[in-house]
């Protein structure tokens, strides 16, 4: 596949933007997917073509989120292989379902982690976390790899939720996005690796969004990490709405 100058320069600054946006709440697909299919590739190699620059980019990002103090790699290493299997297994499950099945259900759960958020004004906004009981832990365990296996399976707003499972048991919103990328960092690797065996990544294109990506990461989170909790709470917001607004569009395409 022969890439043009303007097609590189194209991937290059969507993958910076959409890196800087996916370092903190995730949702770079909304950018990347359609920067891809328009360099070219076909939806199946668009897809994981970006699962190889979301690699590089929220490997990036953790790294920042970790030399900020932001991320705990200790506590939140041992959930590392839910997100890894469960995001395997998602993506394994593609072959046998059609995801677009579920797609109703993810809207609907887009919409309640949005209007929670909205709610909730000072949720986040300083860590409430306190160690888990073995009876929440097993719940929340459950909770990463079903998200893991959303990932792999359909994938659009995976970070959101990460995000919002955090929050949920204490979490404030920069360790929440610190924590939440290196689960997706696992998620990533898991389906780039599968993609990679069935021979869908274009490497090139892939390399190319992926360094752009980046320093997009590095970007990204040092804005998030210098403006707290309050600037990544807006944030989280607007991706989540601009998932659902996304998706509503889609799904009514669809049946129309």
């Amino acid at each position: 596949m022969h890439l043009e100058l303007d097609t590189i320069l194209l991937i290059i600054l969507f993958g910076f933007l959409a890196a800087f946006i996916d370092s903190v709440v995730g949702g770079g697909g909304l950018i990347t997917i359609p920067a891809l299919l328009f360099a070219g590739l076909n939806p199946a190699a668009a897809v994981a073509t970006n699962k190889l620059a979301g690699t590089l980019g929220s490997f990036t990002s953790t790294l920042m989120f970790y030399r900020s103090g932001n991320l705990e790699l200790k506590s939140v290493m041992k959930f590392f292989p839910l997100s890894f299997i469960g995001s395997l297994l998602g993506a394994w499950t593609v072959h046998v379902i059609d995801p677009a099945l579920f797609k109703p259900l993810m809207l609907v759960m887009l919409i309640a982690v949005a209007i929670y958020t909205i709610i909730k004004k000072d949720w986040g906004s300083v860590s409430t976390y306190e160690r888990l009981t073995p009876k929440r832990l097993l719940i929340f365990a459950a909770v990463l790899t079903l998200i893991g296996f959303y990932d792999g399976f359909l994938g659009p707003g995976t970070g959101s939720f990460l995000m919002f499972a955090f929050l949920f048991i204490g979490f404030d919103f920069l360790r929440a996005a610190g924590s939440a990328k290196l689960l997706n960092f696992g998620s990533n690797v898991s389906a780039l690796i599968l993609f990679m065996i069935l021979g869908q990544v274009h490497y090139a294109i892939g390399l190319i969004m992926g360094i752009s990506g980046i320093f997009g990461s590095i970007v990204g989170s040092r804005f998030a990490i210098k403006r707290g909790s309050g600037y990544v709470r807006i944030l989280f917001i607007v991706v989540t709405t601009v998932l659902i607004v996304k998706n509503v569009y889609d799904y009514i395409k669809e049946i129309m």
